[in-house]
């Protein structure tokens, strides 16, 4: 069968190429003429010449080289593409490797970079409000150790006339106990009793206070929308801020002017503007216009913690501020306060002094502080007040009284002690005596009673420090 001849042409053209495979198919060809079958018959095919049959063998024999050598170097091409994606692929892969730990040391460069900024800009920012603090705290610790200091010296000489050292001292304290409200204020962690408002009555009702602190040159218009909305706040430290904002105002416009009190529903906010037609902040002003002790004010004319207190007060309720300004133009305060879906307008209750009952004067209170100063001021506060007083300075001590003494109606505890908070101790207490009532003081609010900042339903608190008619009227109302 002459087509064997191709065979060992195939495959020396599949595996040597085309060279081998052209000359296999010669030395092939002349082989088969030679010794196994006349040319004329090739292919069973009568030939007319033995020339014309070569020529045709030697055709097909060059295109069946071609044919397999085209199909062996495809196949060669395509398994070294195959080959060269494989490696292309690997140093891809290895690039981005390479690029990807190269990024994620960057971020963590960055990361660390932006912490040491952030932590720099902390501290600075402590600094700040440490400096501020004990700048305004030695002033006022300097006129109450001052005038207590040159009372001391004239009763020492016989002199009776120093009440007004006396009162000197107790301005510098009431400043004091002032400063540390607005701090826990800028904080968020001052406690609040928030009701449900109308803010338009608050505002209206602040009416003949506003007049009294701006003066007759200031002119305020009020331009309250009506069918606000109600919202639920610390009706109080509204009207401090309020209070606060209209003072700045004022010293804002120290030819006179105009304070616009505004309200409005927008979205979910009640908002309250107040605006002045005063001298403006620059924008370098406006930046820095919430942060602690920063004032434009002289010496002595302000803290620079207004609007910081505003602030912190305003997003412990729910709301926020913002401010506009323009220079020579005028300010804007922004209040955003947070809209109330519920019941009605609550009344404001407090107990008056007038309103307190004799019979419970004569009541015994049990007092528990730990530090020894604050709580002999409050016994004896207690006693002047008419009250029977037993005192602990602890927890654990505070308890066994309560089992030996049923007498005991009020417990007065801190709520900041070692061993055992005051809440702790109130229910353990609670457990022992059901009816005992129960009264909160603290320096500043605290998780136990208070949730984000908001007193706890039933829960009676008195803030350090407190006079004592401010005790007199929680001590009557906790037991009214």
């Amino acid at each position: 069968m002459p087509f064997l001849t191709f065979v060992p042409v195939i495959l020396l053209s599949a595996f040597w190429g085309r060279w081998p495979g052209a000359v296999c198919a010669v030395l092939a060809g002349g082989l088969a003429w030679r010794f196994l079958f006349p040319t004329e018959t090739a292919f069973n095919f009568p030939w007319t010449s033995s020339g014309m049959a070569l020529a045709v063998y030697a055709l097909s024999a060059v295109l069946m080289v071609l044919l397999v050598d085209g199909v062996t170097r495809a196949f060669e091409t395509s398994k070294k593409l195959e080959v060269s994606r494989e490696e292309l692929l690997q140093s891809l892969e290895r690039r981005v490797e390479e690029r990807t730990a190269e990024l994620r040391a960057e971020i963590e460069s960055r990361r660390e970079a932006e912490a040491k900024v952030a932590q720099y800009e902390r501290m600075e920012a402590v600094g700040q409000l440490v400096g501020g603090i004990s700048h305004d705290f030695n002033n006022l610790l300097g006129i109450i150790i001052g005038n207590l200091d040159l009372a001391q010296r004239r009763l020492a000489r016989g002199e009776n006339q120093i009440s007004h050292h006396i009162e000197a001292a107790f301005d510098g304290a009431r400043r004091g106990a002032s400063l540390t409200r607005r701090l826990l204020a800028f904080a968020r962690k001052q406690p609040l009793q928030p009701v449900v408002v109308d803010v338009n009555g608050l505002v209206s009702g602040m009416g003949e206070l506003l007049h009294a602190t701006l003066g007759e040159r200031i002119a305020v218009d009020l331009r309250l929308e009506a069918g606000l909305w109600t919202t639920k706040i610390d009706p109080v430290q509204f009207e401090n801020a309020l209070l606060n904002l209209a003072v700045n105002a004022r010293d804002a416009m120290p030819d006179g002017g105009r304070l616009i009190i505004a309200t409005w529903n927008e979205g979910d906010h009640v908002v309250v503007t107040v605006t002045d037609t005063g001298i403006g902040m620059s924008e370098a002003v406006l930046a820095r216009a919430f942060e602690p002790f920063f004032t434009t004010k002289g010496v002595g004319q302000g803290t620079g913690l207004g609007l910081s207190q505003i602030h912190g007060y305003l997003k412990q309720s729910g709301g926020h501020a913002d401010l506009e300004s323009v220079p020579g133009e005028g300010t804007t305060v922004i209040l955003y306060l947070p809209r109330h879906r519920g019941g009605p307008v609550e009344a404001r209750a407090e107990v008056a002094l007038s309103e307190a009952r004799p019979s419970k004067r004569g009541s015994k209170v049990l007092v528990v502080e730990d530090e020894a100063g604050v709580r002999a001021i409050a016994v004896q506060v207690l006693i002047d007040l008419g009250f029977r007083v037993a005192e602990a300075d602890g927890g654990a001590a505070a308890l066994r009284l309560l089992a030996d003494d049923p007498e005991i109606e009020v417990l007065f505890t801190d709520i900041i002690m070692p061993g055992m908070l005051g809440s702790e101790l109130a229910k353990a207490a609670k457990v022992m005596r059901p009816e005992l009532r129960v009264l909160y003081m603290t320096g500043y609010t605290y998780d136990a009673v208070t949730r984000d900042g908001v007193l706890d339903p039933g829960v009676e608190l008195l803030s350090k420090p407190f006079t004592p008619d401010q005790l007199a009227r929680k001590m009557d109302r906790v037991l009214a």
